[in-house]
């Protein structure tokens, strides 16, 4: 049985969950114990911790996520109806590359069963487990980083640097949209920033997220992986941390992503990475797990899953086309009409903002809708 290469909780964890309240989320969800294994029917989100950091030169020994645990054990859940499971931790293989196949395997079983994982993990490649696990389905797949660096140059040593190069060139090539949400210039190459817009990708600056971090939703809103680096989020905020970021997102701005990412319908596993034995102990890495889960125990099950005809639907005439918006009455999101990636002579619905259709009435084309249209053509 392939869920054997999870171990269960430490019994000190047992423990500490029979004193808690009792509507604690460590009573209400079920949890891989020395004693029993979770049932996996009907669940529809699974907690899995990865002590793995061999990717990143600059990552501490981690210490089994226990800290983690108990602070998140610790939070009461909202209104929330979805089953929650807590398999317990992947050990690092001999090679990275074992640790690597064995999150595969997890994840790609788990997706299958319509099962959201939800990875915690030491360095930000084990990303590319979690995207090979996608392999399977033989669909498209978009991934968000919320991430301060881009990681797309191959010159580097470190596969943290460079697990994006293995994503976009090893085969198979799932990957179809790649967009990075919060990165910070100084920590860039002008290369990559050239290489994200040659290839029309999509990379969002710190600053423009944190003037409106409502442009991150139509991009979370298209994504199937999210994969946040901690690196991301400011040390002050933070609280407890190995290396210093001074800047970064609040602790408001990145559990609103997480959010964003659990409202999705597409979403289907959401990793953070480069926890260690020091970062593993900040509440707010708990919180952004505790929003993930509440957007998606509040997603709407929007498009695709009900007609176009059940939105309204607005046409804006440019100089040489049209751009048909169409928006939800129920959450007021936004798409926009784009040809599909199998069917030319198919239309699809691409997710957008409301900026997006005011900007059109101005007769400005919206980025995404340029970068979507271009990346079809090829």
């Amino acid at each position: 049985m392939m869920y054997e290469i999870l171990k269960p909780i430490p019994g000190s964890l047992e423990l500490f969950i029979e004193n808690l309240p009792k509507h604690s989320i460590g009573k209400t969800i079920n949890i891989h114990t020395e004693n029993a294994f979770p049932e996996l029917e009907n669940v529809h989100l699974a907690l899995i911790t990865v002590n793995e950091n061999r990717g990143s030169s600059g990552a501490a020994n981690q210490a089994g996520f226990t800290d983690f645990r108990k602070n998140f054990y610790k939070l009461f859940p909202g209104n929330w109806t979805k089953k929650i499971v807590d398999l317990g931790t992947i050990e690092a293989g001999a090679t990275l590359q074992d640790t690597y196949f064995a999150v595969k395997t997890i994840v790609a079983d788990l997706l299958k069963k319509n099962i959201v994982p939800i990875v915690l993990g030491g360095s930000q490649d084990l990303t590319y487990g979690m995207y090979r696990g996608y392999d399977t389905l033989e669909q498209n797949v978009n991934l968000v980083c919320i991430d301060n660096k881009i990681d797309v140059i191959t010159d580097v040593e470190n596969p943290s640097e460079n697990f994006m190069t293995h994503i976009i060139m090893d085969t198979p090539t799932n990957l179809y949209n790649f967009s990075v949400l919060g990165y910070q210039t100084y920590f860039n190459s002008q290369e990559e920033i050239d290489l994200i817009d040659k290839m029309y990708f999509e990379a969002y600056r710190l600053g423009e997220i944190i003037n409106d971090v409502k442009i991150a939703e139509p991009v979370l809103r298209d994504a199937d992986i999210v994969s946040l680096d901690i690196h991301a989020i400011k040390s002050a905020d933070l609280g407890f941390f190995s290396e210093f970021c001074p800047n970064g997102f609040d602790g408001r701005e990145v559990c609103a992503l997480a959010r964003y990412a659990g409202l999705s319908d597409r979403v289907s596993s959401f990793g953070v990475f480069n926890i260690d034995n020091i970062s593993q102990k900040s509440l707010l890495i708990t919180q952004i797990l505790w929003y993930f889960v509440e957007g998606y125990n509040y997603r709407m099950n929007e498009y695709p899953y009900i007609s176009k005809s059940e939105y309204l639907k607005y046409i804006v005439p440019l100089e040489e086309q049209e751009l048909i918006f169409f928006k939800s009455d129920i959450s007021d999101r936004w798409w926009i009409e784009i040809n599909s990636l199998e069917d030319e002579n198919r239309k699809v619905l691409f997710p957008c903002s409301y900026d997006d259709y005011k900007q059109s009435l101005q007769n400005i084309v919206p980025e995404r809708w340029w970068r979507a249209n271009k990346k079809l053509l090829g």
